[in-house]
């Protein structure tokens, strides 16, 4: 009968064994989970993962409407409240026509009725600025003050379980404390307001393990502080289980028992030094810790964490070691800033950040001025990048009693990350000396504190000073690191000066590297201007990269300058070259026979392909040869017979990640003729103003006053291609000897002055030699002569001499070209970015193009740009309204320039004269925010040329 009854009820018992399971399977999942931690977020995540909350602000746009804002986001970028920059307010403490909105949130959450047996708290990653908490109407703690700090609140005694409860959060952009103003507020960048990092629930056992903080040394020491929520009252156990990247259990469990009453237990291990993967930069290698809370033998809590081994240690008069080996800080300072929501990033920003650092060839990164997101440093725990890790501060400090609880908040955050080597209290006198002892007590690695710009923990890191002064900074009896140098401005600083910077410092022996600024422009997306990006005049256009992170010149230049492998063969191979590179290893830690290197030989487009880039003929990959870090050695490459015949060589140095660090390019001297003559006639007529020359299609009248080329035609159509002029120009306020006048007008150091001369005809011959016409032309002034040849097929050679005697920034010969009319280049030389006379790094040899774009710094972000000077061109071909204008040179180690370069709208680097398409032979260096060219090193300097330059230009017209 039972059978009978299974059979005719198959179905129900199917459904009810399902049901049966899954309430079994629950019940022992809640059961596994119950002494997991739970994070419930009541906001997004960050930027594009928000939630909706009720919002109304008090001041600015929408104020006093109540309506719904995203969260997390400042609400700025909301629609709400009043733009503001910081430092328009610099030095006051509560000053009139201050932004000081505050804004009212409210968000109804549901509490399952099971939590009712877990403590739980609500965390607030960031708010800018004095937050207050109400859950349910009762207050949830004392007001929170500052902005970029976690703080949190124990809730669990005014939730409704089972039911929904109500949060309204107050938040004043300004805060109510002096301190805290002057240190995060009255700064060099924007002020918003709003809940802009994420909120979230963190529901725990009833007994709990709160947090902890990890020493673990390269020599296998192991220390782990473990703290409780509360005191025990019965003696509780904690274990600790280790495990490597693959999974693998490292060493044996470390457990202790917490005594009664305690809310706290050191758990100590060793580990075997020659079984770890130590953590540096180089080699990020992170461990998984898993703690286990138990009363006997059950099941509290269980949390994870991530830890590397690694030590450091500052080495008086000496340097800065990371697991015994000194390194040297190429470093970048960084905001945390998106310009579609300000503070408010996420993840995926976060890491895209720190993987442009490390691109950059960067090992090093200093948070400016004021945490960052987790994920930042989560990036660089897994990506390697020492970090400086610093309390909001600048130039004004937090007082005693608000900045000992945002330590606190600091260190017991971030502790563990093996990325953090150091603590940096404020920022150019931005630091409470009363907290520099506060770090150590929440942090038993006890890592050095720094005060940035000043010496402290046997570090001095004074901040933007000129190469003569570095080196005098190098002369003390301390490491010399500083935290911010070459401060960048548009296309200014960063990159320009570096390589000289740079070689002082990596061969000084107590020089700790030092930190570019900054990482990228903080442009604000304005919601009140359309999304127009501002960048407060020149305040805010410092970066390497764009707002968006687009790659400006400076970010190729510091990628090669601090490559960690070098190529140290000359650009420019000698005829009997055998394929045998010197190589040098800067790594600190990774031996060569790690990296992998490809080598291509190729060959070039010609200038009528109308191609870009090159074909590569053979290629080959093969690995590193052994050289130890520090140390250098030969990287040998099969050497082809036939290697003269090709253009270009390319080596590819790849990360044991396979990542590129630099791609070198190599060539050798050839003959070789890019615009070429063709069959037909050539011939010439005059009469008593002009001398007219035909050759094919071409059409070319000189005038027989001042033996200029006044007119050209290609096939009956005009070209509006007229010169070359001379031209040369230095400095507004630099003498004839190249000193600077110091009495001079403030500002001419930014102006670069013509150079006035007169230039008169002495001697104007035509003739015919050949299939050929010649046009000589003599002068009085600078130019010394300028010879045509006009050949068949349109082809015309120029061959020109001049002289200028005395001290130059600009030098050279210039063509007269309308700017309008020009489309787009496409050139052989090193590219794709333009150069400075202190900043040729960071350019490789190839064929490349692109359109016209005349971005304004600070203001549009196009890149690479059109216009500028070019290092080591050999053709260029301009595509213009009229047809396409050939340019090629015999000369090589010359620059090309394309009109004038732009700078910024106030003119703080730069004003240049008006070229157009010019053949130079000096070109200007560039300036930074700080420092002028004189005072940043060797390759900013002036020139002091004599002799005559000579050289010769082809050109060749094709109309449309």
């Amino acid at each position: 009968m039972i059978k009978i009854m299974l059979g005719k009820n198959k179905n129900w018992l199917r459904n009810t064994l399902i049901l049966l399971f899954m309430c079994l399977y629950d019940f022992g999942f809640a059961q596994e989970k119950q002494h997991e931690t739970i994070i419930e977020y009541l906001s997004g995540t960050g930027y594009k993962d928000t939630k909706v909350w009720e919002f109304k602000v008090s001041g600015g746009r929408k104020a006093g409407e109540w309506s719904t804002i995203n969260v997390p986001s400042v609400w700025e970028q909301e629609g709400y409240g009043k733009y503001q920059y910081g430092i328009k307010f610099y030095g006051k403490d509560f000053p009139d026509g201050i932004a000081d909105e505050v804004g009212e949130y409210k968000y109804e959450f549901e509490i399952p009725k099971d939590w009712e047996n877990r403590r739980i708290r609500i965390v607030f990653d960031g708010s800018m600025t004095d937050t207050e908490v109400r859950i349910n109407g009762r207050s949830a703690g004392d007001k929170h003050q500052g902005a970029f700090y976690r703080f949190k609140y124990d809730i669990t005694e005014i939730l409704k379980y089972g039911a929904k409860n109500l949060l309204e959060v107050t938040v004043s952009k300004e805060s109510s404390n002096a301190g805290v103003n002057l240190a995060e507020r009255r700064a060099d960048y924007w002020n918003f307001g709003g809940i802009f990092r994420p909120v979230f629930l963190e529901v725990l056992p009833s007994t709990f393990i709160d947090r902890t903080a990890i020493d673990a040394k390269a020599n296998g020491d192991f220390l782990a502080e473990v703290y409780l929520g509360d005191g025990s009252s019965k003696a509780l156990k904690v274990q600790a289980k280790i495990q490597d990247e693959s999974g693998k259990i490292v060493g044996e469990m470390i457990e202790k028992t917490i005594p009664v009453g305690s809310d706290k237990v050191v758990l100590e291990g060793r580990f075997d030094e020659k079984d770890l993967a130590l953590w540096t930069a180089e080699t990020p290698n992170l461990y998984a810790i898993t703690y286990s809370l138990f009363d006997q033998d059950q099941l509290l809590h269980t949390i994870n964490d991530r830890f590397g081994f690694r030590t450091i240690e500052v080495r008086e008069s000496d340097g800065i070691y990371i697991n015994g080996q000194r390194i040297l800080m190429k470093g970048v300072n960084k905001h945390s800033f998106w310009p579609e929501s300000g503070r408010t990033l996420n993840r995926e920003l976060n890491y895209e950040a720190a993987k442009l650092i490390k691109e950059m060839n960067m090992n090093a990164v200093r948070l400016a001025h004021y945490p960052s997101d987790p994920e930042f440093l989560e990036a660089c725990d897994e990506l390697g990048l020492y970090v400086l890790h610093e309390l909001g501060g600048w130039h004004g400090h937090y007082d005693e009693e608000v900045g000992i609880g945002l330590v606190e908040s600091l260190v017991t955050r971030d502790v563990n990350h093996p990325s953090v080597i150091f603590w940096d209290n404020g920022n150019e006198g931005g630091w409470n000396t009363e907290l520099d002892d506060e770090f150590a007590k929440w942090d038993p690695q006890n890592r050095p504190v720094l005060h940035p710009q000043q010496l402290l923990s046997g570090i001095e890191t004074m901040h933007y000073r000129s190469y003569g002064e570095m080196q005098e900074y190098f002369r003390g009896d301390y490491i010399f690191m500083p935290t911010e140098f070459l401060h960048g401005l548009y296309d200014g600083g960063h990159g320009a000066g570096l390589y000289d910077y740079w070689e002082m410092m990596r061969k000084h022996p107590r020089s700790g590297g030092g930190f570019l600024w900054v990482f990228a422009d903080e442009g604000i997306a304005r919601t009140d201007q359309d999304g127009r990006i501002d960048n407060q005049g020149n305040y805010a256009a410092d970066g390497i990269l764009g707002p968006h992170m687009e790659k400006e010149g400076s970010f190729y230049t510091i990628k090669e300058v601090w490559s960690p492998v070098m190529l140290m063969q000359d650009a420019v191979l000698p005829p009997d070259f055998d394929g045998d590179f010197l190589v040098e290893n800067r790594y600190d830690f990774t031996n060569l026979k790690d990296c992998t290197f490809e080598w291509s030989f190729g060959k070039f487009h010609t200038p009528e392909s109308g191609k870009a880039g090159h074909t590569v003929l053979m290629k080959a990959s093969i690995p590193g040869p052994s050289v130890a870090p520090q140390s250098s050695g030969t990287l040998s490459i099969k050497w082809p017979s036939n290697w003269k015949e090709l253009d270009v060589l390319y080596i590819k140095a790849l990360d044991p990640n396979g990542d590129e660090l630099w791609t070198w390019s190599y060539t050798w001297e050839k003959e070789k003729t890019y615009l070429t003559a063709a069959s037909g006639k050539v011939d010439f007529s005059e009469d008593e103003a002009t001398i007219t020359v035909k050759s094919g299609q071409l059409e070319v009248a000189f005038d027989k006053k001042t033996g200029e080329l006044n007119s050209l035609k290609e096939s009956g159509k005009p070209f509006a291609f007229k010169g070359p002029n001379f031209i040369a120009a230095r400095r507004g306020d630099r003498t004839l000897d190249g000193n600077i006048d110091r009495d001079a007008d403030k500002g001419l150091d930014r102006i670069y002055k013509e150079i006035a001369y007169e230039q008169s005809l002495t001697q104007l011959q035509v003739s015919k030699e050949g299939d050929q016409v010649i046009v000589h032309t003599a002068f009085k002034g600078p130019i010394a002569s300028l010879t045509w040849y006009i050949k068949p097929g349109g082809l015309i050679q120029l061959d020109y001499a001049y002289q200028y005697d005395g001290v130059v920034e600009l030098l050279g010969l210039n063509f007269d070209y309308p700017e309008h009319m020009v489309k787009a280049k496409r050139w052989l030389g090193k590219g794709p970015y333009r150069v400075w006379q202190n900043r040729l790094h960071g350019t490789t040899f190839d064929t490349w193009e692109n359109e016209y774009n005349d971005p304004i710094p600070g203001e549009t972000f196009g890149y690479p740009e059109f216009k500028g000077y070019f290092h080591d061109w050999r053709w260029v071909v301009f595509e213009t309204s009229e047809g396409e204008i050939h340019l090629s040179t015999d000369q090589t180690e010359n620059y090309l320039g394309v009109y004038t370069p732009r700078d910024g709208r106030d003119k703080l680097l730069y004003t240049l004269p008006q070229t157009g398409l010019a053949v130079l032979d000096v070109i200007p260096a560039v300036r930074n925010k700080v420092n002028a060219t004189d005072l940043i090193g060797p390759s900013s300097q002036a020139q002091w040329v004599e002799g005559v330059k000579k050289g010769s230009v082809f050109l060749k017209f094709k109309a449309k």
